[in-house]
């Protein structure tokens, strides 16, 4: 009997779908395309929600927010929605399960200890050596704090990452280094060339990480999930990967101002809303306010960009020395490999950076490649989910497993065809500003959004109007589709859960 097969998912966080080599922008990705040409890349891949807590929670269950109950950031899942997760689920298929870098599966910022060990408050209760279980993985390797918006703690408020940085007391040094600007200098408070060493640095760390691990003996199949923190913001990149883009030979947005006056209420109400910024986080005391408000000028957004391509390089280098290590072991060909995002970013786009509830292509649309045994070689253009791989990776590996909200994208891979993919966010006023209930559905040709609270929405011809310029939903010309796409969105399912309360704002 042959060997199962392994299974490497990497993710990143807030890369967009076209920011990979041959998607449309000037972005190079030599190893990401290494798994492209060796098997499947899905060109219409959306998120099931554009906010880090709930479209990981989806990846790991295969459930839609509303089925996972983690509507938004700041509401943890719950652990026993986690025992049929992926982790859960190969481990007790015999498979060793290993999960390295950035979680974010319950909340960071809490309003009080939550128990978990990703709270910032409760982190202390765990023993320094302690490395899982953790939301059905057995083994992991976690960043606390995985971005640099935040300050400083010393042990034993620390994870995996942050005691690797401290391993001789400088810790607050290169954490501090890491926020220290260097030529070329920048003026945009969300983006700057870093002092720290690339060595110290998240993807570098769980680029290493993941090495030791693959050089490992085991007796077991591998299941793993490799998740980068970049390019998430503040955007900043440690050299060569903070100058390999001249920010005056960049890709900047066709469409880079503010057009509010042409869409739905809410785009301006969440711009314009105080909520965002009165926020109390103990956590951030010390920090600036990270979101973005003001108008984006384009000397910035090149900057932005120039920076958010070389953290994307940094981490195609680091898959780049995965594969090969894959390779050099002669375990390439019986490895599952997966890459993709769990959100997107504006990057401009309509005047906007970061992210929040206007789904615009760049931030609703994510890279999804993958390659090894039962994975069809092609280029597929069905929309599809990043909720698709908990089916996908059972199937392939023929595991019977509980149902979920996904369907295996082998489907797709042998030439099936499917109507639309969805996405859907319960925003609520104390977080963002607005309270929605904000569904998304998302065909090969057009992108709809609607509240159904207000019956306000934005439908978009992608394939005429690709930069989501002319909102049809009023359109008569369009009324067959909107009414064809609304009817797509199931309000009540069986599966809905209640919300999980919140306990924090990240």
């Amino acid at each position: 009997m042959s060997r199962s097969p392994d299974i490497l998912l990497i993710t990143t966080d807030q890369q967009r779908g076209d920011c990979i080599g041959g998607a449309g922008r000037g972005v190079h990705t030599p190893n990401i395309q290494r798994i492209a040409d060796r098997g499947a890349r899905f060109d219409t891949c959306i998120c099931p929600h554009p906010m880090c807590q709930p479209a990981r929670a989806s990846i790991l269950t295969g459930k839609l927010p509303y089925s996972h109950g983690v509507r938004d950031n700041g509401r943890n899942l719950d652990p026993r929605l986690a025992d049929e997760g992926l982790g859960a689920i190969f481990s007790r298929a015999g498979y060793e399960t290993r999960f390295i870098g950035k979680a974010h599966l319950s909340t960071h910022e809490t309003f009080e200890p939550t128990g978990f060990p990703e709270c910032y408050d409760s982190v202390a209760t765990y023993e320094e050596a302690w490395a899982g279980p953790y939301m059905g993985f057995e083994n992991v390797a976690l960043t606390l704090r995985p971005h640099h918006h935040c300050g400083w703690k010393d042990k034993p408020f620390t994870l995996h990452y942050e005691n690797y940085l401290d391993r001789d007391g400088q810790g607050k040094t290169r954490w501090d280094r890491a926020k220290k600007a260097v030529p070329p200098f920048t003026t945009h408070n969300q983006v700057w060339r870093s002092d720290l060493e690339d060595e110290w640095m998240s993807t570098a760390w769980v680029g290493e990480r993941t090495l030791d691990m693959l050089n490992e003996d085991r007796d077991r199949p591998l299941m793993s999930w490799v998740s980068f923190p970049d390019p998430h913001p503040p955007f900043l990149a440690a050299a060569p990967w903070s100058t390999m883009y001249d920010p005056e030979k960049i890709d900047l947005p066709p469409h880079r101002r503010l057009d509010l006056d042409r869409r739905p209420w809410w785009h301006r109400a969440f711009l314009e809303s105080p909520a965002r910024r009165t926020q109390k986080r103990k956590h951030a005391e010390d920090q600036p306010y990270w979101g973005n408000d003001d108008a984006l000028q384009d000397a910035d957004l090149r900057d932005v960009i120039a920076v958010y391509y070389g953290m994307i390089a940094a981490i195609d280098h680091q898959i780049g020395r995965i594969l090969d290590a894959l390779e050099t072991s002669g375990r390439l060909e019986n490895t599952i490999v997966i890459f993709t995002s769990d959100h997107g970013e504006w990057l401009g786009d309509h005047g906007l950076l970061l992210k929040g509830p206007m789904l615009y292509d760049g931030l609703l649309r994510v890279p999804l490649v993958m390659s090894g045994p039962g994975i069809a070689t092609g280029r597929f253009d069905e929309p599809v989910s990043t909720l698709d791989l908990r089916a996908t990776l059972t199937e392939l590996c023929g595991l019977t497993v509980t149902g979920d909200d996904g369907t295996s994208l082998t489907d797709v891979m042998a030439g099936a065809t499917r109507e639309v993919a969805h996405n859907e966010w319960e925003v609520d006023a104390s977080r963002s500003g607005v309270d929605l209930d904000l569904r998304t559905v998302r065909s090969k040709t057009h992108r709809l959004s609607v509240d159904l609270k207000s019956g306000a929405g934005e439908l978009y011809d992608l394939a005429a109007d690709p930069h989501e310029m002319t909102n049809l939903w009023d359109s008569s010309s369009a009324a067959s589709i909107r009414d064809r796409l609304t009817a797509t969105i199931v309000e009540e399912r069986p599966s809905i859960i209640p919300a999980a309360p919140r306990v924090g704002w990240h």
